[in-house]
């Protein structure tokens, strides 16, 4: 009963269109007082769930990927994927894929990978003759990477989730596998339809160019190298790896790129802080929630429950897949992550599964949803600046998803995707 008085009120006021996170800590304060939790223990979580050091990762990163995105990065990084993959047939669809795997590996949200780098190519592959329903589709799928590969402000929620018992850098390690994996199948596909359909060929850039064109990209992309190359060598945390970031961030867009205009900073700034209060009071009131959760045992109900479904860890696995693509669809990723994860770890743990492949297969799964209909919302993004209507979008996705359920399952059941890479240089 006291499950169902906690989640069941989460439910209804969702369904009453309150938003997720006053949701989240009404249903707190509903289960409290049905166990007889005093108030003033949820308040104490509450703040305690936001006084945590490795939330200010998150802020940090995502600065750093707004100051680059407006800097003129993702028009850098286009012509840098350009150079390298723009000659082949169907080049610009994987110029597009590129561009994301670069981008997302600078911004770490999908969001700001779509806007950025679809209002740069979905004009111009419309330009060179593609249907603009398929230059939407593409970047639509393939900003799913940023959601993987680091500096994933997802990743970050999620080992706050699990209790702060994953380490972030595992997980930004683990992501690399399975985001370079969904890169390549995406880019195999934009083949196939290049071929198929017959899609363009771009030029070939001349060396000189070409050259400007790297070095111009590459101070950028050292973001990356400053991202991982810190974590990696033991000089600074994930955490502390963030703030250095927006530093190099705003080096190199204010002082060597020099697009973006100082008087426009503060509106950056604004923009930035609203994003992060919205996300910073889910995280408060997730813990609240979970603080209740943890007191009514539902995460050992429901592992309990998962058990007697089935001691087959692959049947099991195949469940949480289809559980996790549902709620995806119906609900946006952070609350989401913030939610499942203390209710599904024990149960995958307790089945023999690395809390750190575990999260990717979380990421990967939710990733589907930010680009599915109702609740999609990088594919409202897209289908925005695609000027293109969201039936039309998804006709076009259709094989994408394809080829997304392909990965999924890739990263679900070779755990070696994930955890390879951190067991070599962790």
């Amino acid at each position: 009963m006291d499950a169902l008085i906690l989640l069941g009120s989460f439910l209804v006021l969702i369904l009453l269109r309150v938003p997720v996170a006053y949701s989240l800590g009404i249903s707190a304060l509903l289960g409290a007082w049905y166990i007889d939790i005093p108030f003033h223990a949820i308040m104490i979580q509450i703040s305690g769930g936001v006084s945590k050091f490795s939330l200010l990762a998150i802020p940090f990163f995502v600065l750093a990927g707004a100051i680059m995105a407006e800097g003129g990065m993702s028009r850098r990084l286009v012509n840098f994927a350009n150079v390298l993959v723009g000659f082949v047939r169907g080049g610009l669809s994987l110029v597009n894929i590129l561009a994301s795997t670069f981008f997302g590996a600078i911004s770490g949200s999908s969001l700001a990978d779509t806007a950025s780098v679809g209002s740069v190519l979905i004009p111009e592959m419309e330009k060179k003759g593609y249907p603009r329903e398929y230059s939407t589709a593409v970047t639509v799928s393939g900003s799913v990477q940023a959601l993987l590969t680091p500096p994933s402000h997802n990743s970050v929620l999620y080992s706050l989730a699990a209790g702060g018992t994953v380490s972030i850098a595992s997980l930004f390690i683990a992501g690399i596998g399975p985001g370079l994996l969904l890169s390549a199948v995406m880019m195999s596909l934009c083949l196939y339809f290049a071929r198929k359909r017959n899609y363009p060929k771009g030029e070939v850039i001349p060396l000189k160019q070409a050259l400007k064109i790297c070095v111009d990209a590459l101070w950028g992309l050292f973001t990356m190298v400053i991202i991982l190359g810190g974590i990696l060598s033991g000089i600074f945390t994930a955490t502390e790896s963030a703030s250095i970031a927006v530093v190099w961030a705003f080096f190199v867009t204010m002082f060597i790129y020099r697009d973006y205009k100082w008087h426009e900073l503060p509106k950056l700034l604004h923009r930035t802080v609203r994003t992060l209060s919205i996300v910073m009071i889910l995280i408060a009131f997730a813990a609240s929630f979970g603080y209740i959760m943890t007191l009514m045992q539902i995460p050992s109900k429901i592992t309990a429950l998962f058990l007697t479904l089935s001691d087959n860890r692959y049947v099991i696995l195949m469940c949480i897949n289809f559980m996790l693509l549902v709620l995806g669809t119906l609900m946006d990723m952070a609350p989401l992550i913030l939610i499942l994860t203390p209710i599904l770890l024990p149960v995958v743990v307790d089945i023999g599964v690395d809390p750190v492949h575990f999260g990717m297969i979380m990421l990967v799964n939710l990733g589907i949803g930010l680009i599915t209909p109702p609740v999609g919302a990088v594919l409202f993004v897209g289908a925005a600046i695609g000027k293109v209507t969201i039936e039309n979008t998804i006709k076009a996705l259709l094989p994408f998803y394809a080829a997304l359920f392909m990965v999924l399952l890739a990263v679900t059941y070779i755990p070696a995707i994930s955890l390879w890479l951190p067991s070599v240089v962790l």
